[in-house]
């Protein structure tokens, strides 16, 4: 099929922005419904402890209120929260969505006041009275595997959930082989995803129709409705999940949570409305973490730079419970150690480990920020070991263009690329040559200046299904109506990547129409067919295939009406700028037209279903894998520590873009957020399990004006594993800022001696180590 891109490749502004930016898009707490009640949930301040005894009459008696629940009323009424991961070897603990005897962490929820306002909940939440028994806390990962650890589930007797195995090739030759081995250390900290919408549930139950209307704000509509619907043993097509406005995910909402069959419940139990909405500090202990992993990397390297092996053995920190893909994160890192680079031999040991602290989950990026920041800091270490440049290092063990499809020894193949490519354009946009003598000058004058390079690659549009715990598939509906509007219906749920935008500009070339007349709808379970939703940089790679492919069935069903109605064959037609043309006397017909025959139905061919729509079930091959290089400069105050970014440079492939300023705008989402990683952000817990980051005034999210100007340009490897030839890039600046960043600061102190610094790079931690 052939068309004139009118749109795709063009920088079109937003459609979906004039409604967020003036404030009149609808979020779950705008949603108003009549006689609604609010929760609060009473939430645990101990991280270890067993609840001795619970007393909620005066709490029932408060003003207002209607019910309050603790542990022993939804005991087997609702399901415990899920976990999709399937391993044989998999500990999988009982997840009750209220604590029943025992808490784990701080902030799990333990009981829910139900009021005709929330703010009389709240008050009633203050009158119940708990007691607990506190028990012995482990909040650090790598004491947690210890023998004499306490335990937090003692019918594991271990706090070790699942040893991970992954990688390939002959390690111990590789390491035999090797003329250097080098070895280092790395922490990856907890991060906190802080959308800024925090989660909220709203649910209404008509008792007449047993039907369950759930309002959440999650990235997963259709998932959350058949995990919903199992945990609380009612009838999926009985369960409606909307998603209005979504203010923001970066993972976290891929999630089922506690709150939403608890919700869900509660509604069904007072055939009234009930709602949630979740608080900041709420948000920092009970909505999912990122990260968390510490381990130990080595790297086995020829003089001349020939990377051999790597091992990587590592401590997964997956905190108290599982939410739906806890375990799952850490093996993307796994996946994706071999990096940029030809490693003959991979061999990865995961060990995940239960501690008294909030599960980890996907957080944008989910693995792979993990994987690339300790390949790109250990290739900075190799390079200084073996006293090369760091460029020259990576470019030296890059795949060629030629070799791809390419196959690591991690097992997974990516599917195209030309790293070469991206990394000679950074390099010329840095003008990489005087940046190095700037530093030379700099440092003759006392000055301390760095320079940091990170190339990655990174996996994305998950994906195929074989590979993926609830299905990699992606759903699209294309409807002409009769009046020649067109109604795109799409399993992915955006929440602010801009997938309103690009869909449009897709249909809008593929069906020759202006793409304003082009609606696209999601996120509502009874209007949408079923689909997957939306992350991992899916939503065009997976979800605007399948569009690609339903528009085409919709122009192929319309061309044999055309030709019916013109009187010819359809071979004989082109379709060209919304019009089928090629009839005899040069008779055309616009797809309105065809539309409109289509639905009045007067005159049909054999055989032919009134209406003009198709659905297409698009299953992706492959994943996709972006590409690219960033180059990050800074200098350091030697009497204070802080840091200034001079420059930041990012050529990102994410194979042909639809819309460049929404890439670019992911782009510069992504690498604020992987900046702040590398300088600001952590989430603390001490050793007794408290939470010592529980609000924005303890958790450093960078502002806008600690943030650089970005310099971006990217480079174009189509992928061959989707019609659009487009890769994803909702998580390539986070993926590729972290280790520019910290290579960058560690490049500057090298004059003081310092080799590595752990994440986050923090002004005191910087002055400490120049002032050792």
């Amino acid at each position: 099929m052939s068309f004139m891109a009118k749109y795709m490749g063009q920088k079109v502004k937003r459609t979906e922005d004039p409604r967020l930016i003036q404030g009149i898009g609808h979020y779950v707490d705008d949603i108003k419904l009549a006689d609604t009640l609010h929760v609060v949930i009473v939430r645990s301040p101990y991280a270890h402890a067993r609840i001795t005894s619970i007393n909620i009459d005066a709490a029932k008696s408060a003003p207002g209120v209607a019910a309050v629940y603790t542990g022993a009323d939804v005991t087997g009424k609702i399901g415990f929260v899920p976990c999709a991961m399937a391993h044989p070897e998999l500990k999988v603990p009982k997840y009750p969505v209220l604590a029943q005897g025992k808490v784990i962490f701080v902030g799990q929820p333990v009981a829910a006041i139900v009021a005709t306002d929330k703010y009389k909940a709240r008050d009633a939440a203050d009158l119940i009275e708990l007691e607990y028994e506190p028990l012995d806390v482990i909040s650090d990962g790598e004491k947690a595997v210890l023998a004499d650890s306490p335990l937090i589930h003692e019918e594991f007797g271990t706090n070790i959930a699942l040893v991970h195995q992954a990688g390939a090739g002959d390690i111990d030759a590789a390491f035999a082989q090797a003329d250097k081995i080098i070895t280092q250390k790395l922490n990856h900290q907890r991060l906190a995803p802080i959308s800024i919408e925090p989660r909220g549930v709203l649910a209404q139950y008509f008792p007449g129709e047993q039907q369950l209307n759930l309002w959440s704000s999650t990235q997963i509509p259709h998932l959350l409705r058949t995990q919903v619907a199992i945990m609380l043993g009612v009838a999926e097509n009985k369960l409606r999940v909307i998603t209005p406005e979504v203010g923001g995910g970066f993972g976290c909402k891929l999630n089922v949570y506690a709150e939403e069959a608890l919700l869900g419940w509660i509604a069904m139990q007072h055939k009234q409305p009930v709602k949630w909405i979740e608080g900041r500090r709420e948000n920092m202990q009970a909505t999912i973490h990122g990260r968390g992993q510490t381990g130990t990397v080595q790297v086995a390297v020829k003089n001349d730079g020939t990377l051999l092996g790597l091992k990587y053995d590592v401590i997964a920190d997956i905190g108290a419970y599982h939410q739906l893909l806890t375990p799952a994160i850490p093996t993307l890192t796994g996946l994706m150690l071999s990096g940029c680079y030809k490693i003959p031999a991979i061999a990865m040991k995961c060990t995940e480990v239960f501690t008294n602290k909030m599960a980890t989950d996907a957080y944008r990026g989910a693995g792979r920020p993990e994987a690339t920041y300790l390949v790109e800091r250990l290739m900075d270490c190799v390079a200084r070991e073996l006293q090369m440049d760091p460029i020259e290092l990576r470019r030296k063990n890059f795949p060629k263009p030629d070799d791809f499809p390419f196959a690591t020894a991690c097992g997974v193949v990516y599917d195209s690329g030309d790293y070469e490519q991206a990394l000679q354009k950074a390099m010329a946009m840095a003008d990489y040559a005087k940046l190095r003598q700037e530093q030379a000058a700099a440092r003759a004058a006392g000055r301390v200046m760095g320079v940091g390079v990170s190339t990655y690659v990174e996996i994305c549009a998950m994906g195929p299904s074989a590979a993926m715990p609830a299905g990699g598939w992606e759903s699209a509906t294309v409807r002409v109506e009769p009046t020649g509007k067109v109604t795109v219906l799409t399993g992915v749920s955006p929440h602010g990547q801009g997938e309103e935008t690009a869909f449009a500009q897709i249909v809008g070339d593929m069906l020759g129409i202006d793409m304003n007349d082009v609606l696209v709808v999601h996120g509502d379970t009874a209007i949408v067919q079923y689909g997957i939703g939306t992350f991992g940089s899916r939503g065009l790679a997976v979800g605007g295939a399948a569009l690609v492919y339903a528009t085409e069935k919709v122009v192929n069903k319309a061309r044999k009406l055309a030709a019916h109605l013109l009187g010819t064959d359809e071979s004989s037609l082109t379709f060209e700028n919304g019009k089928f043309v090629g009839a005899p006397n040069d008779k055309a017909l616009t797809i309105q037209e065809v539309a409109l025959a289509a639905h009045t139905a007067a005159s049909l061919p054999e055989d032919f279903e009134p209406g003009l729509n198709a659905t297409h079930f698009f299953e992706p091959k492959n994943f996709t894998y972006p590409n690219g290089t960033h180059i990050c400069v800074v200098e350091i105050d030697r009497d204070t520590g802080e840091l200034e970014i001079k420059r930041y440079i990012a050529v990102d492939d994410c194979g042909n873009q639809i819309n460049p300023m929404i890439v670019q705008g992911q782009v510069h989402g992504g690498i604020a957020q992987g900046l702040a990683q590398a300088l600001f952000e952590e989430v603390v817990y001490d050793e007794n399990g408290q939470l010592l980051t529980g609000e924005l005034m303890d958790y450093a999210v960078p502002k806008a004006h600690q943030l650089p100007h970005y310099e971006l340009d990217h480079t174009v490897t189509p992928s061959p594993v989707n019609p659009l030839g487009a890769k994803g890039v909702g998580e390539a600046g986070t993926i590729g800022s972290t280790p520019a960043v910290a290579n960058a600061v560690i490049d500057a102190l090298a004059p003081f001696g310092v080799k590595h610094l752990d994440l986050p790079l923090r002004p005191e931690k910087i002055w400490r180590a120049m002032n050792p």
